[in-house]
């Protein structure tokens, strides 16, 4: 699927800027678990930060597919960069998609500047994969609302300054889920400290706590009870953000094989040289290519509107793409492979969260199971 010249050139600049910029603080913003601010600062000199924020309030406003090239360019540097900014971009889309003229106009021209960051509250410790289960409570009272509950692996937790919230009205009906906009320097608000990661170590992925906080109710992003369709709607352009940076960290790993193997002699010559390594070479890059072509295909078809199916088989089959092209690099590496100090460890170890963030596979397969049956 051929990008138009302006998509070709976004693309290189940014993955300039990762090879650049994002790559060479990789390992230590790993090895440290400190997210590199300056990265983030970088970006958003891009534009990049209002990816998916409207021109009117300074973004970019990229379409669908620019969306997707921007993610994979990304995650080719560093995966938690990418994670970062495809949640802070959630955020920003359920503001400009869902909130008034005055939230959009408090909110959306500085976090397209990069400041706040965006974060989206939808998990919680026993309502992960049904959100419906949720137990956070926002009730009303007067022309405020009172919530109390707990969120949990909120990535931008602790860097973020608002909170993109899904909260039930009432604690007892599934369809009451609603969704507000939180500030993080509001009473009550505790953040947890950072989880303690396999992967994607440099993203601060913490819970949240809501003791009787209080928000003017002016901050209701949507109706009562609509904000769970809210959430599925945004979630179906997060899954396609999630195959895009499945193929950046693969093709990353792939590039990283392929400089490895023609470097490393072996029965006297070149690894590259044995057919075991060119057959690994060849399923790695062909796996990729296919879940290009996924993830592209189906921002095409988020750009017409639709595109619940195809989000989901671009981000089941790129996800598991992105752990067969990384734990093959590892292979090819070897016993280098295998060592903290290089880079296809860290990013096998990054490709497994693709597999479960913004829906698992095992819930991929179930919506497109359901998709197709209906």
């Amino acid at each position: 699927m051929t990008l138009t010249d302006e998509q070709a050139a976004i693309r290189e600049t940014v993955r300039e800027f990762a090879s650049e910029e994002i790559r060479p603080t990789a390992l230590e913003a790993n090895r440290e678990q400190e997210f590199p601010e300056a990265v983030w600062d970088g970006l958003a000199d891009l534009d990049l930060t209002g990816l998916t924020v409207p021109e009117e309030y300074g973004g970019y406003e990229a379409d669908p597919v620019t969306a997707a090239v921007v993610n994979e360019e990304v995650a080719y540097g560093m995966l938690s960069v990418a994670t970062a900014l495809s949640v802070h971009s959630l955020a920003t889309s359920c503001i400009a998609e869902f909130g008034s003229p005055d939230q959009r106009e408090h909110w959306l021209p500085e976090m397209a500047a990069g400041r706040p960051v965006g974060a989206f509250a939808l998990s919680e410790p026993h309502a992960g994969s049904n959100p419906a289960e949720m137990s956070t409570e926002a009730r009303r009272e007067s022309d405020e609302y009172v919530i109390d509950g707990e969120k949990q692996w909120i990535t931008n937790g602790e860097r973020a300054g608002v909170y993109v919230l899904f909260a039930k009205t009432d604690r007892d009906d599934p369809g009451s889920v609603t969704q507000f906009l939180v500030p993080a320097d509001v009473d009550g608000l505790s953040v947890g400290e950072k989880e303690d990661k396999l992967g994607l170590r440099a993203s601060d992925t913490t819970s949240l706590t809501f003791d009787d906080v209080r928000i003017p109710a002016a901050n209701r992003l949507t109706e009562e009870g609509k904000g769970l369709s809210a959430a599925f709607h945004i979630l179906t352009g997060g899954r396609i953000a999630i195959a895009a940076q499945s193929v950046g960290l693969a093709q990353c790993a792939l590039d990283e094989a392929l400089a490895y193997s023609q470097e490393r002699d072996q029965f006297g010559g070149p690894i590259s040289d044995i057919q075991t390594i060119r057959h690994k070479l060849a399923e790695m890059a062909t796996k990729i290519r296919a879940a290009r072509l996924l993830t592209r295909d189906a921002a095409r078809k988020r750009a017409a509107g639709g595109a619940a199916l195809e989000a989901s088989m671009a981000k089941y089959f790129a996800s598991e793409a992105a752990m067969f092209v990384t734990n093959e690099a590892v292979q090819i590496h070897g016993g280098y492979g295998y060592v903290t100090e290089g880079e296809v460890e860290r990013l096998y170890r990054d490709a497994k969260i693709t597999e479960i963030y913004e829906g698992t596979t095992e819930i991929q397969k179930t919506v497109i199971a359901r998709e197709l049956l209906e």
